[in-house]
């Protein structure tokens, strides 16, 4: 078992000290008087000193408790100082393995890892602190374990560098990056602090009321659209600084991070969807972002990654490229390139247009009953000057709407301000929804959801065609149902196919005789042997007869040995001339007794060796019952 780095005890402790010990001097000096002085300046410095010597003691046992131990099937972990917990993680059960380091750690040369698992809600295991180059090892030695490495294995998976951020694409980054939350946080310290301002400063102030709102709605959206800039340009640079894509083997690595420096990993084989997103800005200039959610829990789902996806499952591959590039990827991943969309019908642009009208109505009628309660009169019918603005944004919504069906995904288009295209995979669905409100029925329309395992609905992470035509959604609905048995019954006879590559067996050739023996050359008697299974019954040489029969079986005999099979059935050969008396004639039948006992065996290995790689492969499993 290997215990974690002897500098994380002191870096702990320091860590979970600092605050604690704050509050503790902030109430000893400031309000541990008033209890008729039984914390004085000496008490209090003793109560903080007994509380870091708590802290460290408590960290130190967590240290020597806490092990952990790379097995050639698991990652067991063992920790708890009061309550003991054993964890033994199954490598293919590991979605990502993340290596976070900031300032401070990378100072002292520690690193936290995070082992994310499909289907959890949270880290299911999690490493802090170790030294880096162990945190490198430990990522490494799981994505080859994995892949059934061995020991022994020297080989490393070629890296191949897909994509690398520079100085200039990290400024257009930042250039084209908003972030809101900041503006809220503005509004709300600025509704406070504003009343405490003014009693200091004199603000002047226009004499007309309508002159004195237009103003002020103005200065507070160039305030908005500044403070957005601002903070998004500093998100960007901070997250996305030093940003490295590159393919290693079946996993894609990333590396990314100013002060909290981020070292990752995407398994291939555990894309749920891709995304390409863009604003305007983005595509006037002809730059997108590129997504990629994974199955479960991801590094994003706290929100620190930085792409935007915060909750969503997903991380981004490619911060910001030219849209081509973006695209070229994408195809290289996926095998799929930008189709031609089928939007919603036409008509449905009068029902965006209505719709945004009416949140206009609404705004203006709202300040209309201001107006009877305010002591200054404010100008309602602001609002209504947006009418015009609203039909164009009716237009625009509609004309980045739709959906596609590829060869092998499902494409969907969605957002004006915020486009998002997304690439499902057929075999990735788990659900297909069709529904329809009440506003949707009154136009006719319907959406139609393809759920995965990495999505959630809630907060629209899925590849969702948006009101199209009732009778198409239910065509829609249908051909993603079908698709998705096919593409699932083609991923179950390509793993079949693959076990018996790995076992040495020949899989049946389409329009080939099985009673037909190969030709050309003469089969290997050892071969055929090492390829022929135990419950594979041979003929009899005929009891009585003549040479030229005997020939004939033994050369049956021969051809039969040869001849391929599917998985899980057993060949039979044809039966010899028929035994001349009765005593041969029930041997021959505790000959078929025996042959039919071996066969039956046969199916219970197979039984067995389905039953493991359904082990081995859960999300195959639960790709299939969500087609069923």
């Amino acid at each position: 078992m290997t215990r974690l780095s002897p500098l994380s005890v002191p870096y702990r402790a320091v860590q979970r000290s600092a605050s604690i010990v704050f509050a503790l001097a902030f109430f000893a000096f400031t309000g541990g008087t008033a209890f008729g002085g039984f914390l004085g300046g000496l008490g209090s410095v003793a109560l903080v000193g007994v509380v870091v010597v708590a802290i460290a003691g408590y960290e130190l046992a967590y240290f020597r408790r806490f092990e952990y131990e790379l097995t050639p099937d698991t990652l067991d972990i063992r920790s708890g100082v009061f309550s003991r917990r054993n964890r033994e993680i199954p490598y293919r059960r590991i979605q990502n393995v993340d290596i976070s380091r900031n300032v401070a750690q990378r100072l002292v040369g520690i690193a936290a890892v995070n082992l994310e698992t499909a289907g959890g809600g949270e880290t299911e295991g999690s490493l802090r602190f170790v030294s880096y180059e162990e945190a490198r090892r430990i990522q490494s030695e799981v994505a080859r374990l994995k892949r059934g490495g061995t020991e022994g294995d020297a080989a490393e998976p070629e890296q191949e560098l897909l994509f690398e951020l520079t100085p200039r694409e990290l400024a257009i980054v930042g250039a084209l990056s908003f972030d809101l939350r900041l503006p809220g946080l503005v509004f709300v310290f600025g509704s406070t602090a504003f009343p405490i301002v003014a009693s200091y400063v004199d603000v002047p102030v226009p004499a007309g009321s309508v002159a004195a709102a237009g103003v002020g709605v103005v200065a507070l959206g160039l305030l908005v659209a500044l403070v957005s800039w601002a903070a998004g340009f500093a998100s960007a640079v901070v997250n996305y600084y030093g940003f490295r894509l590159t393919r290693v083997g079946d996993e894609l690595q990333y590396e990314r991070g100013l002060l909290q420096r981020y070292n990752g990993s995407i398994p291939l084989d555990k894309l749920q969807t891709l995304t390409v997103e863009d604003n305007p800005l983005k595509r006037r200039f002809g730059y997108a972002t590129l997504l990629v959610e994974t199955a479960g829990y991801a590094p994003s789902s706290d929100g620190s990654n930085g792409s935007g996806g915060g909750g969503r499952g997903s991380e981004a591959a490619i911060p910001l490229a030219t849209r081509d590039r973006v695209l070229g990827l994408v195809a290289d991943l996926e095998g799929v390139e930008e189709p031609t969309f089928e939007g919603p019908p036409t008509r449905i642009r009068r029902r965006y247009a209505v719709r945004y009208s009416l949140v206009l109505g609404a705004a203006t009628l709202a300040l209309y009953g201001a107006n009877r309660f305010l002591p200054q009169e404010i100008p309602w019918f602001v609002p209504l000057a947006l009418v015009p603005v609203a039909v164009v944004a009716g237009a625009l919504q509609w004309q980045h709407r739709g959906y596609a069906l590829a060869e092998n995904h499902f494409v969907t288009r969605n957002g004006f301000w915020k486009r998002e295209m997304r690439f499902v995979p057929y075999y990735r669905v788990q659900t297909v929804i069709e529904r329809r409100t009440v506003f949707q029925r009154r136009w006719r329309v319907s959406t139609v959801t393809a759920d995965t395992a990495g999505s959630i609905s809630l907060v629209g992470g899925d590849a969702t065609a948006v009101d199209i035509e009732v009778d198409d959604a239910a065509e829609l609905r249908e051909t993603l149902n079908d698709r998705l048995r096919e593409a699932l019954a083609a991923r179950r006879e390509a793993r079949q196919q693959s076990r018996q590559a790995a076992l040495g067996i020949r899989a049946a050739e389409p329009g080939r005789d099985p009673d037909e023996s190969d030709s050309g050359s003469t089969p290997d008697v050892e071969t055929d042997v090492s390829e022929t299974p135990e419950f594979v019954e041979e003929a009899e040489p005929a009891v009585g007869g003549d040479d030229e029969d005997a020939e004939e079986v033994g050369d049956g005999d021969e051809a039969e040995a040869d001849d391929p099979f599917i998985w899980g059935e057993s060949v039979e050969s044809e039966p010899g001339p028929e035994p001349e008396s009765e005593s041969e004639r029930d041997d021959g039948a505790e000959n078929d007794d025996d042959t039919e006992s071996d066969s039956d065996d046969g199916d219970e290995d197979d039984d067995a060796d389905e039953t493991g790689d359904a082990e081995d492969e859960p999300e195959e499993s639960s790709d299939e019952r969500g087609a069923i």
